[in-house]
């Protein structure tokens, strides 16, 4: 990408931001990454789109990038306001099986949703447990000051901080709607950093420490990592939106409590000097709760036979900060757009690709496409931009080529690596004969060339009754799918 800023929302003063890095000519992003206790639903994968994006962008400002995803295998409880079960321990308790099989188990599930997703691996995958010793010592330095004890574990008391909560706004929005649940707290928003083992019980995850035997709370693991890896103040920190309410509150005043640093005017006392969070994706059948059984999951889109990159153009097609409504014509109209894409690209198949050069047929889209990036990451424009360029017609391929394949380098479509025949809509159940399907439409296009339409037509009958969906007319050439 050119010289021209990059500028991001940065939730923690809800104002776009040019970006400037903490180190020169490095950026340093740390992104709060799944707790392994179930399969991630397509509106946790959407995060990680988002954070993959972000990352790719920073790379093509010519910036070094050290990204990190943590793995929470201990620590976050059912309900994020701090009461409830551990999640980790509930899940091995239903399935009868280890605490660290279970995390292992959906930590695999996850990194292969990654993978399909054309999400770059980061720097590092944190694993929470790996790091107890550096919690325990974390907590120590900041248990005089800013924490109590009580018969439950050790509590943060966020009145010992500047402007607790200004990230959610509880102050001045609606936010934070807690109740004080907890027996011993000195206030409702207090939050725990290091639970006891109740007296007679043993976890399958637990620790020995200054406080009892038990284990790290949620937030801490973050602010942990973060430190460790990164460094106070790093660059950028991302999530979902639904982190920003409670979770990264709490992390900011413990990486506040960890500096011994001022209020949050100065975002570097935060931990992080922009803090960024895309908004949810919504789905009206209410199937993206873990507690529904079929829920969302991108095996399901795939079992279902939508390739997983339809749904990465789905997330694309929306800004990050925009909610997102998940429906299955959707997917399918990101499909259709993104098989368009494919087939522009494959006619460039052949062509040797070389370094991008300026060209006037391309300067337009190319500035689109970088001015759209440069602004918060604007996917839905930088889309256009890149379709306008496939567009471009008496060029040179391989100027062309060199073109697209910057511009996907940072969107991850992969478009040069993808074929019509692995976007067919092919559901997982189908007992079909794909040769045989080709080997039918080359006999009934030549009974229409005869006109013979009964024999087209009982052609046609003989593969509905397959479960194949003829598409005569296709404008893409796709000619059938399975239904």
């Amino acid at each position: 990408m050119t010289d021209t800023p990059l500028s991001l929302f940065n939730s923690l003063t809800r104002s776009v931001e040019p970006f400037s890095p903490v180190h020169p000519g490095e950026a340093r992003v740390y992104t709060c990454g799944p707790t392994v206790y179930n399969y991630p639903h397509i509106g946790n994968m959407r995060a990680y789109v988002f954070a993959d994006i972000l990352g790719r962008t920073l790379s093509f400002k010519g910036l070094k990038l050290t990204h990190i995803i943590n793995i929470t295998d201990v620590g976050h409880l059912t309900d994020d306001a701090d009461d409830g079960e551990d999640k980790m321990e509930k899940m091995a308790a239903e399935k009868a099986q280890s605490i660290w099989d279970i995390a292992q188990h959906y930590t695999q599930a996850y990194w292969a949703d990654v993978k399909a997703l054309n999400i770059r691996e980061p720097a590092k995958w944190s694993i929470a447990t790996d790091y107890i010793e550096e919690m325990i010592e974390f907590a120590k330095g900041i248990a005089d000051k800013h924490c109590y004890e009580c018969a439950t574990g050790l509590y943060f008391d966020v009145t010992t901080v500047e402007d607790y909560g200004r990230l959610a706004r509880a102050v001045t929005e609606d936010g934070e709607g807690r109740i004080d649940t907890v027996e011993g707290k000195r206030n409702a928003a207090d939050f725990a950093i290091w639970r006891k083992t109740p007296d007679g019980e043993k976890r399958q995850m637990e620790w020995d420490s200054p406080w009892g035997k038990g284990a790290p709370g949620w937030h801490l693991e973050c602010s942990v990592m973060g430190e460790k890896l990164l460094g106070f103040p790093f660059d950028i920190h991302t999530g979902g939106i639904d982190h920003r309410e409670i979770h990264h509150p709490n992390e900011i005043a413990q990486n506040q409590a960890f500096c011994g640093c001022g209020g949050l005017s100065d975002a570097r006392n935060s931990g992080a000097n922009i803090w960024m969070h895309n908004n949810f994706l919504v789905e009206r059948s209410g199937k993206m709760s873990k507690s529904s059984g079929e829920f969302l999951r991108l095996q399901l889109l795939m079992d279902k036979g939508y390739h997983p990159l339809a749904y990465r153009m789905m997330c694309l097609q929306a800004h990050y900060r925009s909610e997102l409504e998940f429906s299955w014509e959707g997917l399918e109209a990101a499909l259709t757009r993104l098989k368009r894409m494919v087939m522009a690209a494959q006619r460039l198949a052949d062509a040797p690709s070389q370094p991008v050069a300026e060209h006037p047929k391309f300067a337009a889209s190319l500035a689109k496409f970088e001015a759209a990036m440069n602004d918060d990451l604007g996917t839905p424009s930088a889309l256009t931009a890149i379709e306008d360029a496939l567009a471009v017609k008496k060029v040179d391929a391989g100027i062309k080529r060199a073109v697209i394949e910057h511009m996907d380098s940072v969107l991850g479509l992969g478009l040069f690596d993808l074929t019509r025949e692995a976007l067919r809509i092919r559901p997982k159940d189908a007992a079909t004969d794909e040769a045989a399907i080709e080997d039918a439409l080359v006999r009934r296009k030549a009974a229409r060339a005869e006109k013979d339409f009964a024999a087209s037509d009982a052609i046609r009958d003989e593969l509905v009754a397959q479960g194949v969906d003829v598409m005569d007319g296709d404008p893409l050439g796709w000619e059938w799918k399975l239904s």
